[in-house]
């Protein structure tokens, strides 16, 4: 059994933004060098156009801006031109671009206004390295790696001529770019899944849970509050939800789901989930967590309740056996689903790719509503150094319960290496359990 402890002020706080944007744009130098080379190899693209304007960014853009650029600025144009020597990185933009070679200057020696300008560059550096595949992001898989818009994509293919022959898709390339890490950067999400941890004990403590008084609406307004006080904002609202004996929770599109009001007092006897995400340093955590509001006299919760969480936590386990480098996610989830089925776990498999978004661009292995495979997504093929929230649920009868269903949601940060898969921070392998007073 797990008990929720008081969180200890001696932890260690986020890094301040200054320092982070250091962090972030260290990071960035050393992915332009180490990993786009390979990346690009891959995908077989020789230059890669990322064109995006202010309000309206490509997504992938904003993962190659300094630290001190929140968004765009103007329309800014990237060209990533891959040579023997490495990846040489440009800017045709009206500011300059961080570490990027400034490769424009408008009203330098030109008659053309600014806007045409910037094209006219494009076209001469396009001209000048003459590639046989130049990429862009467009793709009906991945919304992620589609962010050209199309007013950019008629003005580039009118400007290039008949280079415009000569533009593909880089959604393998912009995919690959999003899913995969550095060292450093899943270094840095160990703590960012352990802060979750710490932040749900100090909301089910009896500094902030008051049994019988205070609500699932209350302890998620009190989770986001707390993120954003500490400074790692978070990507989503936070979720906490109630399961209860004698409230049966109800079916959509096959799945239960928890019946308790939101607005109504958490009770002894009450068991307690949250699904929280926050971000930091640019990268993103997605961490559920369960714990049993212990009744008067309880050292433990039910042992009908321990059951249902050691079946999720061994569906996690024939999820994690069947994520190999090379397989594709319609392929992970078939493979967990079989094991499953062989072992009459009662489960749902959605787990999603995570990095620099929530919902991250990646294999999609099943959604909470589709069990069958997710056409496209799902189709992608599992590469090393890529991380995943590993989310998944079962649903078990509880004999203390009368034999009632529950639904035992989990979900972890893990990731995937060439020789298998690590969990980010601390794994639940046991109900916290959380006092009445």
């Amino acid at each position: 059994m797990t008990l929720i402890a008081p969180p200890d002020p001696a932890r260690t706080m986020p890094l301040p933004l200054r320092e982070q944007a250091d962090v972030r744009d260290r990071w960035l130098t050393q992915r332009i060098l180490d990993l786009l080379p390979g990346l690009m190899d891959r995908a077989g693209i020789d230059l890669w156009l990322i064109v995006g304007r202010e309000d309206n960014e490509d997504p992938v853009l904003g993962t190659l801006l300094p630290a001190t650029w929140l968004s765009a600025r103007r329309r800014t144009i990237l060209v990533l031109h891959r040579s023997d020597d490495g990846v040489t990185a440009a800017a045709v933009s009206r500011y300059p671009v961080g570490q990027f070679l400034p490769a424009w200057s408008p009203g330098e020696g030109s008659v053309l206004p600014a806007e045409e300008s910037q094209w006219a560059e494009v076209r001469r550096m396009v001209a000048q390295a003459d590639p046989r595949r130049i990429g862009i992001d467009v793709s009906a898989s991945f919304a992620l790696a589609d962010g050209l818009s199309h007013t950019d994509h008629q003005e580039l293919t009118a400007v290039l001529g008949p280079y415009a022959d000569r533009l593909v898709s880089a959604e393998e390339l912009a995919v690959g770019w999003l899913e995969t890490r550095l060292p450093e950067e899943v270094a840095a999400l160990h703590p960012l899944n352990r802060l979750v941890d710490e932040v749900v004990a100090e909301a089910w403590s009896p500094a902030v849970l008051t049994v019988g008084t205070t609500t699932a609406a209350d302890l998620a307004w009190w989770i986001r509050q707390r993120l954003t006080d500490l400074g790692v904002a978070p990507w989503f609202h936070p979720m906490v939800d109630v399961q209860r004996a004698g409230v049966a929770p109800v079916e959509e599109c096959g799945v239960l789901l928890p019946a308790v009001p939101y607005d109504a007092p958490v009770l002894p006897g009450d068991l307690l989930h949250c699904d929280v995400g926050l971000s930091s340093l640019g990268l993103k955590a997605d961490v559920q967590r369960t714990g049993y509001v212990l009744r008067p006299g309880e050292a433990d919760a039910p042992a009908g309740l321990r059951r249902a969480l050691a079946v999720g936590t061994r569906l996690q386990d024939l999820t994690t056996t069947e994520l190999v480098v090379g397989r594709t996610g319609n392929e992970v989830l078939a493979a967990a689903r079989a094991g499953a089925a062989a072992e009459g776990i009662d489960g749902v498999i959605y787990s999603h790719p995570i990095g620099v978004h929530g919902h991250g661009a990646g294999p999609a292995i099943g959604r909470w509503d589709d069990q069958g495979g997710v056409p496209g997504a799902g189709d992608r093929l599992l590469h090393p150094d890529t991380v995943y929230a590993l989310e998944l649920s079962v649903t078990v009868s509880v004999p203390e319960w009368g034999g009632q269903p529950v639904r035992m949601a989990l979900e972890e940060g893990i990731v995937l290496t060439e020789t298998g898969v690590r969990y980010l921070g601390d794994r639940q392998t046991e109900l916290l359990l959380v006092r009445g007073s």
